[in-house]
């Protein structure tokens, strides 16, 4: 799944929006940033264009997770 976010910056006032896309819609989600940035080009108050991911069907926790005792991973270097 895929959010949009922005801001609509009026005088002195933000007002936060945001935008849900489904996980097979990523170029609509694109194309809606698009609209938004062409918006803000145009002397709009449009502003902190942004879009963050999340799959829903995502194996794991995300972010850090805890590890066992038989974990040992080093970093090799050269």
């Amino acid at each position: 799944m895929y959010m949009v976010y922005w801001t609509i910056v009026d005088e002195d006032r933000c007002t936060p929006h945001e935008k849900l896309f489904e996980t097979t819609e990523m170029v609509g989600a694109m194309q809606f940033m698009e609209e938004l940035r062409k918006r803000q080009r145009e002397g709009e108050g449009v502003r902190f264009v942004t879009m963050c991911s999340e799959h829903p069907d995502l194996v794991g926790n995300p972010g850090v997770d805890v590890t066992g005792p038989d974990y040992n991973w080093k970093k090799r270097r050269r």
